[in-house]
């Protein structure tokens, strides 16, 4: 990978981080057979629940399922969910386990349905609430997720049956990439990130990277919403960017705004680590420190 011009200094958690993601996802192979028993169960309704990049892989995985005629599976912001329905489990992501809202949530449940909590630290307040899925091996020190959000997907996915081999060797191509080939849209003035099924959660977390690491104009849409109305946005210096297939004259209606549009086929989860070294070059670019986003830190911990 030709990065030479961004691993040092600010960024360098972020640039080093997102590097070990195909290993990272091999990995989570073998936790899903571990942890198989306390995932969910083909016929379970369940709840998916999250903040931030938490909720977007919660949106990603509940999809999956769903298609899959696995279960009837919601996703829900942590802050706002309705668990008061008659789940058979209940699924809480949090990379610190100490997320205000996601703790409270799974309070309120009081022991009523069983939790499982998909967490970087098992120590944690909310690891103590559930049945632990640890995923501290791929814990990061950048505030800015990468491979956490990336290996908590990887780890649903096999475990709903998916092999990730492939993926994984995508993404390590991409890791391969020169950095020129991210120069049509390293300096464009807006984003919009889209997709459909599972692949829009990834598209609301491209967008989100984005936004933390270098203060871009980015939003995300399922490709079937973003031609009612957002592709007013597109012109010639902004780009649009698809992860996962595309539905029928997509590429054919956003060429004619003179948007870059930009389109690989790549599993999606690969083509994340793609957004993820843009991030790393935006905010070099930009002499910002994609480590450190302004007014965030690694955990959302609210005053009581």
């Amino acid at each position: 990978m030709n990065s030479t011009n961004v691993v040092s200094g600010p960024g360098t958690h972020l640039a080093s981080e997102l590097t070990t993601q195909p290993e990272d996802w091999m990995t989570a192979r073998d936790l899903a057979h571990e942890y198989a028993d306390v995932l969910p169960q083909p016929g379970e309704r369940v709840a998916f629940i999250g903040c931030g990049s938490s909720l977007y892989v919660s949106h990603s995985v509940a999809a999956t399922r769903e298609t899959a005629g696995l279960g009837e599976t919601d996703a829900w912001p942590a802050g706002d969910a309705v668990l008061d329905r008659p789940y058979d489990r209940v699924v809480a992501i949090s990379r610190s386990g100490t997320t205000t809202e996601v703790v409270h949530a799974l309070e309120r449940l009081d022991g009523r349905v069983p939790v499982t909590v998909i967490t970087a630290d098992p120590d944690s307040p909310a690891a103590r609430l559930g049945e632990v899925c640890s995923l501290a091996f791929a814990d990061e020190r950048s505030v800015v997720q990468s491979r956490t959000a990336t290996t908590a997907i990887a780890l649903l996915r096999w475990h709903l049956g998916h092999d990730l081999t492939q993926a994984s060797e995508q993404a390590r191509a991409v890791l391969e990439l020169d950095d020129d080939w991210f120069d049509p849209v390293r300096a464009a003035e807006q984003i919009s990130f889209v997709g459909q099924g599972d692949a829009f959660g990834l598209a609301e977390e491209a967008a989100l990277k984005l936004k933390e690491s270098t203060q871009s104009w980015t939003d995300s849409w399922q490709q079937t919403e973003y031609r009612h109305g957002p592709i007013s946005l597109a012109s010639p210096g902004r780009a649009v960017w698809a992860l996962g297939p595309l539905v029928p004259h997509f590429a054919r209606d956003v060429a004619a705004t003179g948007a870059t549009f930009l389109h690989s086929g790549l599993d999606p989860l690969a083509e994340l680590v793609k957004v993820h070294r843009l991030c790393v070059l935006r905010a070099a670019d930009r002499d910002l420190d994609a480590d450190q986003p302004r007014n965030l830190t690694r955990s959302i911990i609210l005053e009581p």
